[in-house]
């Protein structure tokens, strides 16, 4: 027989659970944003949250307030949640209900995650990565229970987000590696309005049997004993073999859906009946008289939950709005690179070109950081990179920190999340710039919000590294420009330097920046291989250089003669555009000032406004397409702030407007911009 300690505990927050469900629905002027309630998935919420330790991790989803009541979170602290207080502990009003995040050393830890459902599995699988390496190199990072318990992780899912193919990178990934988490996956037999054998041709535990290594169990969620027993047993299991399992809880659903998409809508009375019969609070209170509690002690239990959620309500519906002055805080958390520091060019130090600067600098972080991580497609110790940026790394940091990974863009992205939450710090690589878009659900729904939508306490600290651009006849998936849509996630930022000592310089900084930062580095300035980019090669600089992201430079500057006398003319670009700005600026001795943004966001305006006005005239020049890109986007704001100064519009020059870069070499140089296209326009600005 279970301790009735355990069973009173689990019914007293039953009880609270559903008199929280009610009093919402009772009150739905006031519960006016979208929510969820866990009415059916009382039992197996509450005995996973009675397994855990604070060194535990645990990604509730959207339904799961009970796990949260079963952690000790008051239904006061869930309330202002719901009612997007500013007090909420989570997100100060930014987030829906039962959307928790939590750093603390009296309860497990809590990421941050979306409502996307299915999306939390890679970056809860990621903080398994995470606690596995810090086992593998003994870090004192690593945080155990108070009798030495090895952490856990728990990933909790509903069974129709089981169909989405991040999920099975997650598993993939779990298995191969023998991480220590646990999937626990609900099925109430619904995805919203879709039953399950509308949609789906087997549930989570017979998917499961599909990965080999993956242990598995199916059990009823509705009752507690059983959940409590198997979650004990599933936990303890993992503490110690340190293997992926998932667990199948059969649950009902007693509530709505949400709050706006109501049970009434869809549902049938029949089905509604069915679900029922399996309420787990009648179950656990008829164990509980069998135990020979006394029912009027459950009377008193039932009536003290009831009034205790009536009175926190209504001091949650009394509690303060946010101020609308924050709303703008949290978006990054503070970066300490603020100034260059290092020498950027130390007497008797040699050339070297790009790729090796990025080698170099990754080198020399994983060095000094232990923590440091790299991983991706065909980065090991066979290849180092289909471009060699990661040779020689494997060979000397060790397979654990420097691995590949199968094809799985998403897993390598998101998993970052979880791996920076634990306190490492990962640097992966998606192979090609054409290929990251399987990897845009983590980076826009996950990674760019995390921080913003958690307060600051869950900033994603990764670098992302993304071989990029057009030369030789790379074709049209492995040569496309990604700037404009990735400018257009806002939580992130995005470097694009053009030569080895900015690549070296920013790369540092990334990596100390304690924010997500995607390298874009161009494939034809690697090696300066293509006519015109000698000058990509510099002067490797010193171990300590670093280069605060934001920062643009002039790499030509135009005599002050010629702006004097309106003979001038200012182009703004990056990458492989700094290039083809050099050529073209051959044809004008004197008259052009170039600026190399080297970072997209954060952009250094004031520096780009200051340059336009002296001249009064602008290009941005830029190798993506240029309709409705960044740069026609820069060249109306630099229109906006310099109006009064300017001589004549702000041109734009891109790539022409096809579908893909073709693969043809003559075709794709048709296509691109190059040094005679930019005199082109150069001379009728500076005719203007």
């Amino acid at each position: 027989m279970m301790h009735t300690d355990i069973l009173l505990k689990a019914y007293r927050l039953m009880c609270t659970a559903k008199a929280m469900a009610e009093t919402y629905e009772a009150n739905r002027a006031a519960c006016k944003y979208v929510h969820s309630t866990s009415r059916g998935h009382e039992a197996i919420q509450l005995a996973t949250a009675f397994q855990l330790l604070p060194c535990d991790y645990i990604s509730p989803y959207y339904r799961d307030e009970s796990i949260l009541l079963g952690l000790g979170f008051t239904p006061y602290q869930l309330m202002l949640q719901l009612l997007a207080k500013r007090d909420d502990i989570f997100t100060g009003g930014r987030e829906y209900y039962s959307h928790p995040n939590y750093r603390g050393d009296d309860k497990p830890t809590i990421i941050h995650q979306s409502s996307a459902t299915g999306m939390q599995a890679i970056p809860t699988t990621g903080i398994a990565q995470g606690i596995q390496y810090l086992e593998q190199v003994q870090s004192d990072r690593l945080i155990k229970g108070p009798n030495g318990e090895m952490p856990v992780v728990i990933c909790s899912l509903g069974d129709a987000s089981v169909t989405e193919g991040e999920v099975s990178e997650a598993f993939q990934f779990a298995v191969l590696k023998k991480l220590p988490v646990i999937y626990l996956v609900q099925d109430n037999g619904w995805g919203i309005s879709a039953s399950a054998d509308e949609v789906r041709v087997m549930d989570a535990y017979d998917y499961a049997g599909g990965f080999p290594g993956l242990d598995r169990v199916r059990i009823d969620g509705s009752n507690f004993e059983e959940s409590f027993d198997t979650m004990h047993r599933v936990v303890q299991y993992v503490r110690q073999q340190r293997t992926p399992y998932l667990v199948q809880a059969k649950v009902p659903l007693l509530g709505h859906h949400t709050s706006g998409v109501r049970k009434e809508f869809y549902r049938t009375q029949q089905d509604l009946e069915k679900h029922a019969v399996n309420d787990p609070g009648p179950g656990l209170r008829q164990r509980l008289l069998q135990y020979g509690i006394d029912e009027q002690q459950l009377l008193y239990i039932e009536k003290e939950a009831g009034e205790a959620v009536s009175s926190q309500f209504q001091q949650a519906v009394q509690a303060p709005e946010p101020n609308p002055a924050t709303i703008a805080e949290h978006v990054f958390a503070p970066t300490p690179v603020t100034e260059e520091k290092g020498q950027r060019q130390p007497a008797g130090n040699e050339k070297i070109i790009m790729v090796d600067a990025a080698l170099f600098a990754i080198r020399e972080i994983m060095e000094e950081f232990p923590e440091a991580m790299l991983y991706g497609q065909d980065v090991g110790r066979r290849l180092g990179g289909v471009f060699r940026e990661a040779a020689t790394l494997a060979e000397k940091f060790s397979d654990a920190r420097v691995f590949n990974t199968a094809i799985q863009e998403a897993y390598i992205i998101g998993s970052t999340v979880g791996m920076s939450a634990v306190g490492v710090k990962p640097i992966v690589e998606v192979q090609f710039a054409d290929y990251i878009y399987p990897g845009f659900n983590q980076l826009v729904t996950e990674i760019s919000k995390s921080c913003y939508l958690s307060c600051g306490k869950f900033p994603v600290q990764t670098v992302i590294r993304v071989p990029i651009g057009a030369y030789g006849g790379g074709g049209p998936y492995h040569s496309g420009s990604i700037e404009t849509t990735l400018l257009s996630i806002k939580g992130i930022k995005v470097v694009y330097p053009s030569n080895a000592a900015d690549m070296k310089g920013l790369m540092k900084a990334a990596f100390l920046d304690p924010n997500p930062v995607v390298m874009l580095e161009h494939k034809g300035l690697y090696w300066s291989k293509v006519p015109g980019t000698e000058e990509a090669k510099t002067i490797e600089p010193s171990r300590d250089y670093v280069l605060p992201l934001g920062k643009a430079t002039l790499v030509l500057q135009a005599e002050n003669g010629k702006i004097a006398s309106g003979e001038s003319c200012c182009i703004v670009t990056y990458g492989m555009g700094v290039y083809w700005a050099r050529s073209a600026a051959k044809n004008f001795p004197g008259q052009i000032d170039i600026i190399d943004l080297r970072t997209l966001f954060p952009l250094d305006e004031n520096f780009i406004f200051e340059r336009v006005k002296k001249h009064g005239k602008c290009l941005v020049l830029t190798e993506e397409q240029q309709n409705n890109s960044f740069a026609e986007a820069l060249a109306q704001r630099i229109s906006h702030a310099c109006f009064q100064w300017l001589d004549a519009s702000v041109e734009v020059l891109g790539a022409l407007n096809v579908p893909a870069v073709p693969m043809n070499m003559m075709l794709e140089q048709t296509m691109l911009p190059n040094g005679e296209k930019v005199s082109v326009i150069i001379k009728h600005l500076l005719n203007s």
